[in-house]
């Protein structure tokens, strides 16, 4: 026996807190009667369940799709304001997938895309504290004291937060690549910790969720994940520790005049330099 709103969440219906607005709303039925009661427990194999009159049954194997989102898509799977949307960018999906937590309306990089209610809920939950990689292009440069502050930690709506990781990565002319690892996913949070230490983002990338990334990836390009991915990210759910890559790699440039996502391209020893942080930055790291 299972809560009905963790059995909706994981047939990917809706999220576990949407399962329960449903359910409070009277569109849920079990054996053909209306419930409306969040304490209410389901058989998956013996009880019939409905939303809005349609039935609704577990997959019987899960789908796993990573995304390069890139940066100007809604974290939704469709936007009331007519935004681009992810769910634009996987609509040659048949099943109901869904996005994996959020990245914001200007960030790029991996998500997952899925419909097991369960590991959604087991990777996105801070309580698991899975793992999220970013690199975060800031203002200037920051000094020691500054990722020192970051380091410690900031206190963000009366709690504190303190990243896994923070490191300079790479300098540029005017701006600095930071590279931040977190573990739960607060609305704008690299953001909030950067702009707490002096220096706001002006680019924010993720290139990998719980050691999963995009590397060779296009942005838009939707992808099935490999069975050794899935793996991974069902152990990284189930409590397993994330090893923590060190080779991380900058996003492709975008074009100055249409602000769009384009690789620059180079000769291969120039690509394998720009994957691994400058040596001045190593000395920094950790």
């Amino acid at each position: 026996m299972e809560r009905l709103q963790k059995f909706l969440a994981r047939a990917g219906v809706a999220s576990r807190r949407r399962a329960e607005r449903l359910i409070a709303e009277g569109r849920v039925a079990v054996n053909d009667a209306t419930v409306t009661q969040l304490g209410t427990s389901v058989d998956p194999e013996r009880d019939r369940v409905a939303v809005d009159g349609r039935a609704v049954d577990l997959p019987k194997h899960g789908s796993y799709f990573l995304l390069y989102k890139p940066a100007g898509v809604v974290t939704t799977l469709a936007d009331p304001q007519g935004r681009r949307a992810v769910g634009d960018l996987a609509r040659r999906i048949s099943r109901r997938i869904f996005p994996v937590g959020r990245l914001d309306y200007d960030a790029e990089g991996a998500l997952i895309l899925t419909d097991d209610g369960w590991l959604a809920h087991r990777l996105t939950h801070p309580r698991f504290g899975v793992r999220r990689t970013y690199l975060a292009k800031v203002k200037g440069v920051p000094n020691e004291r500054a990722l020192e502050h970051l380091r410690r930690g900031v206190r963000l709506d009366g709690s504190p937060v303190r990243p896994l990781r923070v490191a300079l990565f790479q300098r540029a002319e005017r701006n600095t690549w930071l590279a931040i690892a977190v573990a739960e996913g607060r609305p704008h949070l690299i953001k909030r910790l950067c702009a707490a230490a002096g220096h706001p983002v002006v680019r924010l990338f993720r290139p990998s969720y719980a050691g999963v990334g995009v590397e060779g990836m296009k942005p838009g390009e939707l992808r099935a994940l490999r069975p050794s991915e899935v793996r991974a990210l069902k152990a990284a759910a189930a409590g397993a520790e994330i090893e923590e890559n060190e080779e991380l790699f900058l996003p492709p440039r975008r074009h100055r005049s249409e602000g769009e996502h384009r690789r620059r391209r180079k000769g291969p020893s120039e690509r394998r330099e720009n994957l691994t942080p400058s040596s001045s930055s190593k000395r920094l790291v950790r």
